[in-house]
């Protein structure tokens, strides 16, 4: 068979941080937050910043209300169960199989429908696993946590800063408050 190979002479040297891994979900670092699985496969250190991916296991009605990422775009590749998504204005139903992708500064949520759902979860360039590193509690096993045991964490200015976010007022159209609750 015959080689084929680009005759191009601006052939770049590999970026910073492109050492060739292999992480696997049974021994890449685990955590628990927000009462479910985030499994770090790739974090900034390991992509020289371009990019970071986690796999996550979450159950029923779990998900964030409207934010959105000031420096990072995020995608969403569902691998089992069914999502509801709010992105900019729009509201979609993702399921198995389904990849999404949430430009940066743009408004979005989720919120789990099914008793559980998982995806991987990717940022470009890599922001969002910082948080986890930082903030989440190491994971005793790999399933979703004890309910309770790893509550949301209040997200300070600085905080929301330094992991690019910005957390939107204003009404969650994914969960409605009911007439006459508050």
């Amino acid at each position: 068979m015959e080689s084929l190979v680009t005759n191009d002479k601006n052939i770049q040297p590999p970026m910073p941080g492109s050492e060739p891994f292999i992480h696997n979900i049974d021994s890449a670092p685990a955590y628990w937050q927000d009462d479910s699985l985030w499994i770090v496969l790739a974090e900034a250190k390991d992509t020289g910043g371009r990019f970071s991916m986690m796999l996550e296991l979450l159950p029923k009605g779990s998900g964030p209300g409207p934010h959105k990422h000031t420096w990072s775009d995020e995608t969403y590749h569902i691998l089992h169960g069914e999502f509801t998504f709010l992105v900019g204005d729009n509201i979609m139903t993702g399921r198995a199989g389904d990849f999404i992708l949430v430009p940066r500064n743009t408004r979005h949520a989720f919120r789990v429908d099914s008793e559980t759902a998982s995806f991987l979860n990717g940022y470009t360039p890599a922001s969002l696993e910082a948080y986890l590193l930082e903030q989440a509690i190491p994971a005793k096993e790999r399933v979703l946590p004890p309910k309770g045991i790893s509550p949301a964490t209040k997200m300070t200015p600085e905080m929301l800063s330094r992991y690019g976010m910005d957390i939107l007022p204003g009404p969650d159209p994914l969960r409605p408050v009911e007439a006459g609750k508050v």
